[in-house]
């Protein structure tokens, strides 16, 4: 079932994304070609899903999310092409392709992410896109740009690179991963349900705690997977946290109770969704996918 969810969801995530590339003049071609290259290079398209299925688990529409998931997809992209700058993590290869400032140059690359950011806002707040009413799109902005900020992904990232080398305890790599990975994950759901037009409160509430949960377990695979899997298969390189000393949780819990950690948040997340009926089955056939992805 999610397989085939995945696939129709991205093919309507990356049909609205399309559109959204087109330079407004031929100086900014390059520009434009950068910020297409860094987003339209395949990806999973998990957020973008989780908004969709957060909206229909509310009884939307998918199509009423397509802002949502274009705004969240577009700024991880954008976060993704700043990460891999030599600046930060140094990376040649994303989705087994070469990284933005390898294909372009660095200066092109933070041009592009730079775009990526603010093009997200326009894609969320686009008529096209979005129908609702103001107040919800004050609501959804707000939500992504906390979560995109120093309050959320950006601040993850500062923490992240400021603990290379360092030994930080549960609680400690929790708080990082919760801002650097989680903020966005939680955002995507929550945008996802208030674009459906029927989001309340007790059922915004058991949306954040399974979104806290699925954020939390899926760096936990992912650091699982930088361990397990390999290069061809990731499309990044593997072992690459292992090499620059980052703070896991194999490395901290243990291979074995790494992957009982991420289990555990799985089982959490589906706990969170009990008050929702089959409306909800993406969304707990996402939370299982996240644990049990290859890649």
């Amino acid at each position: 079932m999610i397989a085939s969810y995945q696939a129709q969801s991205q093919t309507r995530v990356n049909a609205a994304l399309d559109g959204l590339f087109q330079a407004p003049a031929p100086e900014l071609d390059r520009l434009y070609e950068a910020m297409r290259y860094s987003v339209m290079n395949g990806g999973k398209r998990v957020r973008p899903l989780l908004a969709y299925a957060a909206c229909e688990a509310l009884g939307g529409v998918a199509e009423d999310a397509n802002g949502a998931a274009c705004a969240v997809e577009l700024i991880h992209a954008y976060s993704l092409v700043h990460d891999d700058l030599p600046a930060m993590d140094d990376d040649d290869l994303r989705r087994g392709q070469p990284t933005t400032h390898k294909a372009f140059d660095e200066a092109c690359a933070i041009l592009a992410g730079d775009g990526l950011q603010s093009l997200a806002f326009t894609a969320l707040l686009a008529p096209n896109l979005t129908s609702r009413d103001a107040e919800t799109r004050l609501q959804m902005v707000t939500a992504l740009a906390t979560a995109a900020g120093p309050a959320g992904m950006v601040g993850g990232q500062a923490i992240d690179l400021g603990s290379v080398g360092l030994k930080l305890d549960q609680a400690a790599l929790e708080y990082m991963h919760r801002h650097k990975t989680g903020a966005l994950i939680e955002a995507s759901v929550r945008l996802g349900a208030l674009a459906s037009g029927h989001a309340d409160q007790p059922r915004l509430d058991a949306l954040q705690v399974y979104a806290r949960a699925i954020g939390l377990a899926f760096q936990v695979q992912d650091d699982i997977l930088d361990v397990e899997s390999d290069t061809a298969t990731l499309g990044k390189r593997q072992g690459a946290d292992i090499a620059r000393d980052k703070p896991t949780y194999p490395a901290l819990l243990g291979l074995e109770a790494a992957k009982h950690y991420a289990l555990e948040l799985c089982d959490q997340a589906l706990q969170a969704l009990s008050p929702f009926d089959t409306a909800a089955e993406p969304l707990r056939q996402l939370a299982r996918y996240i644990v049990e992805r290859r890649h």
